[in-house]
C-alpha cells in the first residue's frame, strides 16, 4: 500500500491543535518552470457527480513534484474522454507534447474502474504513452489517481513516481482523556486515520518499509519506550524500555532490523535490534552523544548525528564494528540526515 521509500520531506511529523479537522498540505506558490502537461477531468459514466475528481488529483500530483505544470483547466483547447477524441495540433499549439485523459465507471457491485491514457501530442501525435485501468471501491479512488500518477510521471521522466506514500504524524488535540494521537494520511493529507490514541505524548514515528507497521515513541508507561504496531490489526511490539531515553527508531531498508538510540549507560549510543530474534546489540559506545540513525541502502551501514567533535556532525558506521568516520565538515552543526534509496545523496 505504501511506495516503500523515504521521500525528501521523510517521514513528515506535524504537530497542529486540531480536533477533527483533516491535514491538508496544499502549494500554493512557487515558479511555474516545470514541463507543460494537459490533464483533462476525467469523464464520469454515472449518475450525478463524479464521487472524486481524479484528473483533480493527477494534476495536483504532478505539480507538486515540481517537474510539471499542468494546464489550468479554464486554458484546456478541448476536453477528450478518451484518447481517440485527442486533437494533438490543438496541444501543441499551446506547447503541450503530453495530454491524460480518463475515465470513472460505476459497477453494480458498488466498486469503481478507474482507466487513464497518456497521449503524446508533441513527438508522436497521438501515440498513447501509458495507460492502465483499477477496478476499486470507493474509499481507494484517491489511490487510484495517485497510482496513475505515478505511473505517469515514472514515463515522462524515467523517475519511480511517490505520490502514494503516505505520512505518519502526531496530533496533540485540545484535551480529552487521550489528547495525543498518532496519524496516517496519504502524502497530501487526505484519506486520514487514527493509529493510536495515548494520554501521553507520542514521538518519532517511522515507517517498515513495506509500509504494514509503524515504530514509534510512547511515554504511556511513564517513561520512553519504543513499540512497533502493526496497522492491519493494531498489535503493539515492544522493542525498548530501558531507564532513560528510548528514542529515534528506523528500519532497515530490508525490514530486517530497527536502529534506535539508548541512553541506558549515560550517553546517548546507537543500537539494532535483530527483529526476527529480538536480539539487541551496541554500534556506537563512547561518551559522545550518538543519535538519529538512518540507514544507508545496504542495511549494514548507518548514518548519524554525533557530538563527539564538539557540535553535531553526521557519521557514518558500520553495525558489524569498525570506527565511525565523519561525513559532514562543512557548516558549524549537520544533523538529522536522510539518504536516498539509491545511495548517491544525503540531506
Amino acid at each position: 500500500m505504501k511506495q516503500a521509500l523515504r521521500v525528501a520531506f521523510g517521514f513528515l511529523i506535524l504537530w497542529a491543535s486540531v480536533l477533527h479537522a483533516e491535514v491538508r498540505i496544499v502549494i500554493d506558490s512557487g515558479v511555474d518552470s516545470g514541463r507543460p502537461i494537459g490533464v483533462v477531468p476525467f469523464q464520469w459514466a454515472g449518475p450525478g457527480a463524479a464521487p472524486e475528481d481524479i484528473g483533480g488529483i493527477v494534476a495536483a500530483d504532478l505539480r507538486n513534484s515540481g517537474k510539471f505544470n499542468p494546464l489550468d483547466r479554464a486554458r484546456l483547447p478541448q476536453q477528450p474522454g478518451s484518447a481517440q477524441e485527442v486533437q494533438p495540433a490543438a496541444w501543441s499549439a499551446l506547447g503541450i507534447d503530453a495530454v491524460v485523459v480518463g475515465q470513472v465507471t460505476p459497477n453494480p457491485d458498488g466498486s469503481y474502474n478507474v482507466a487513464y491514457q497518456l497521449v503524446d501530442t508533441g513527438g508522436a501525435p497521438g501515440t498513447v504513452l501509458a495507460q492502465n485501468s483499477y477496478k476499486v471501491n470507493k474509499q481507494w479512488l484517491r489511490y487510484a489517481g495517485h497510482t496513475a500518477s505515478d505511473e505517469v510521471f515514472e514515463k515522462l521522466t524515467g523517475i519511480k513516481g511517490a505520490f502514494r506514500t503516505r505520512i505518519a504524524y502526531v496530533v496533540q488535540t485540545n484535551g480529552g482523556q487521550f489528547p495525543y494521537e498518532l496519524r496516517v494520511s496519504d502524502y497530501d493529507g487526505y484519506n486520514q486515520f487514527v493509529v493510536h490514541r495515548s494520554p501521553q505524548p507520542l514521538m518519532s514515528p517511522a515507517w517498515s518499509p513495506d509500509g504494514s507497521k509503524l515504530a514509534y515513541v510512547t511515554f504511556e508507561s511513564g517513561r520512553s519506550a519504543l513499540v512497533i504496531q502493526t496497522l492491519a490489526n493494531g498489535a503493539v511490539r515492544q522493542v525498548a524500555s530501558f531507564p532513560r531515553h528510548n528514542g529515534a527508531p528506523a528500519f532497515s531498508p530490508d525490514g530486517s532490523k530497527l536502529a534506535f538510540a539508548l541512553s541506558k549507560t549515560g550517553s546517548l549510543n546507537l543500537y539494532v535490534m535483530d527483529l526476527a530474534s529480538g536480539q539487541i546489540r551496541q554500534v556506537t559506545d563512547g561518551r559522545s552523544n550518538n543519535t538519529e540513525p538512518t540507514w544507508f541502502p545496504d542495511s549494514q551501514n548507518l548514518a548519524f548525528t554525533s557530538d563527539q567533535a564538539g557540535r553535531p556532525q553526521v557519521y557514518k558506521v558500520n553495525i558489524n564494528g569498525g570506527a565511525p568516520q565523519r561525513i559532514t565538515w562543512e557548516g558549524s552543526q549537520n544533523q538529522d540526515a536522510d539518504v536516498s534509496s539509491d545511495g548517491k545523496f544525503m540531506v
